[in-house]
C-alpha cells in the first residue's frame, strides 16, 4: 500500500470476496490463477481485480498470474485476520444467539466473549457455551474485559444506548444489526447490516426479473 494512501471503501468490500474464492481454490488445490480465471468465479472483471490488489502492491507475476496459498494469506494479512477478536453481544434473542452460534463455529479469528440481554428468563444462560450477562453489568464488563468488536442486536428504540455504551467502554469497532442507523465515533468503525434492505431488494428483483 503505497504510504498515506485512503482505500476506498469499495475495495476494502470485495477483498473478502477475492478471500472466499481464495479459499475455495486452496481447497480444491489449485496452485495458481489469472486475474482472467479469478474473475470468472466472482464476476469482477479481470481490470478490477488488478486495480484492487495493486493498491496493495499487486502480488501476481506476468504469464504466471497469483499463487493461490500466498494471495490467500496477503488478503487476510490486509483484513487483519490471524489474529484473534473477542467480541460481546447486546441482545440475546433469536438474532443475537445465532450470530453468537455463526461465530462460535466460524473462525478462530472471532470469539464471542459474552452476551447481554435485560430479560430475566435469559440471564444467567449459556448459550454455545456463552454466558448471558445482565445488560445492566456492561459497562463494568466492557472496563474490565476490554473485547474488541461490540455486536447490537436490540432493537431501534435501545440500540443507540447500547452503541453509546459499547463506545464509552472501548470497543475498537462495532456491528449493528439494529434496524436503525446509529451515531457513533468517527475513529470507531460501525457496520450496519440491514436483513430488510437485501430482503426488499431480492423481492425486487423476483417482480422485475428484466432488471437483473
Amino acid at each position: 500500500m503505497r504510504q498515506n494512501e485512503k482505500i476506498s471503501p469499495a475495495v476494502i468490500r470485495r477483498l473478502p470476496r477475492y478471500l472466499r474464492a481464495l479459499e475455495d481454490l486452496e481447497n480444491s488445490k489449485a496452485e495458481r490463477i489469472s486475474s482472467g480465471e479469478l474473475s470468472k468465479l466472482i464476476g469482477y472483471t479481470a481490470s478490477q481485480i488488478r486495480q484492487d490488489l495493486n493498491h496493495f502492491g499487486g502480488f501476481g507475476q506476468q504469464g504466471y498470474g497469483y499463487n493461490v496459498k500466498d494471495l490467500k494469506a496477503e488478503i487476510e494479512k490486509i483484513l487483519g485476520l490471524g489474529t484473534q477478536y473477542r467480541m460481546v453481544i447486546v441482545g440475546s434473542g433469536r438474532l443475537g444467539q445465532a450470530i453468537n452460534s455463526f461465530i462460535s463455529s466460524y473462525s478462530d479469528d472471532f470469539r464471542v466473549i459474552s452476551l447481554f440481554d435485560v430479560k430475566e428468563d435469559l440471564i444467567g444462560k449459556e448459550k454455545s457455551g456463552v454466558l448471558i450477562r445482565d445488560v445492566a453489568c456492561l459497562e463494568e464488563y466492557l472496563r474490565e474485559n476490554k473485547p474488541d468488536i461490540g455486536v447490537i442486536t436490540v432493537t431501534k428504540e435501545h440500540a443507540q444506548e447500547a452503541c453509546d455504551k459499547l463506545i464509552a467502554g472501548g470497543v475498537r469497532g462495532i456491528w449493528n444489526f439494529a434496524p436503525i442507523d446509529l451515531e457513533g465515533s468517527p475513529d470507531i468503525p460501525m457496520e450496519n447490516v440491514h436483513l430488510s434492505d437485501n430482503l426488499h431488494s431480492l423481492v425486487y428483483y423476483i417482480n422485475h426479473p428484466e432488471q437483473i
